[in-house]
């Protein structure tokens, strides 16, 4: 069994720090550490590194922790802790933003087909802040969109799931033939094959809005930042690569 490398140990305790806080104190840590989009009042910039410690729950924390030991440690104890720590970062900086630009796109393309029924910037906005509208619109903006809509405004992306993507993929590149699976899938898989197939999931229910997951507590889940994340670290590991760096130390 892999022992827990330094600054994934240190990283695990930040994100048990965190949780607890949320846990205790609530909303205030919310509101000021989880990744709001841009046009909400609680939206601020730090947000898109304070989001990668906060967790909604404790089975969010708990496999998000289990996964940043058992692939983070090997790729720490290989890179060094600098290294490793600026992959840490920037899979998990690049998640949020490109969550947070697919988030941007589908609201803005919305919020033009709002504007195209009649409705003022003013009656958007109450439609944002209470949820309430003229249901005559639905036949122009459907119901489903309208929720979406809602969502992108009001939830808040948590989680450090877009920097374990990343590490996930960077796990692939350096142990390929290392053997996973799914508790629910008991069979082995090489890693090579397994973590493609895990993003290509995410995509999938990203673009489409279903989830195999969803049916095991598994709604609400950012595909798009676990996409994101996984995205920076697959081009991260071609630069590491090409530029032939082996420690930062």
């Amino acid at each position: 069994m892999m022992r827990i490398t330094d600054t994934v140990k240190h990283l695990i305790i930040i994100n048990v720090i965190f949780f607890v806080a949320s846990m205790t104190i609530g909303e205030v840590v919310m509101e000021k550490m989880a990744l709001f989009y841009p046009k909400n009042p609680h939206f601020n910039y730090w947000q898109f590194l304070t989001h990668m410690f906060m967790h909604g729950g404790v089975m969010h924390i708990l496999f998000n922790m289990y996964a940043l030991w058992a692939f983070g440690s090997p790729l720490e104890a290989m890179w060094g802790s600098k290294k490793f720590l600026f992959f840490y970062l920037a899979t998990g900086l690049g998640a949020g933003i490109i969550y947070t630009l697919v988030n941007y796109y589908q609201f803005n393309s919305i919020y033009e087909n709002l504007l195209t029924t009649g409705l003022s910037s003013d009656d958007i906005q109450n439609i944002l802040e209470t949820g309430k509208y003229n249901t005559t619109i639905e036949s122009s903006v459907p119901r489903d969109k309208l929720a979406v809509f809602y969502q992108i405004f009001h939830t808040p992306a948590v989680g450090a799931s877009g920097a374990i993507y990343g590490i996930l993929v960077a796990f692939a590149f350096k142990y390929p033939d290392a053997e996973l699976m799914l508790i629910f899938l008991p069979v082995p898989i090489k890693a090579k094959y397994f973590i493609p197939a895990v993003v290509a999931l995410d995509l999938f229910s990203g673009l489409t809005g279903f989830s195999i997951f969803g049916s095991l507590g598994g709604g609400g889940i950012a595909h798009f930042a676990h996409v994101g994340g996984a995205l920076i670290g697959y081009l991260l590991m071609l630069y590491f690569q090409k530029s032939q760096f082996k420690r930062w130390n």
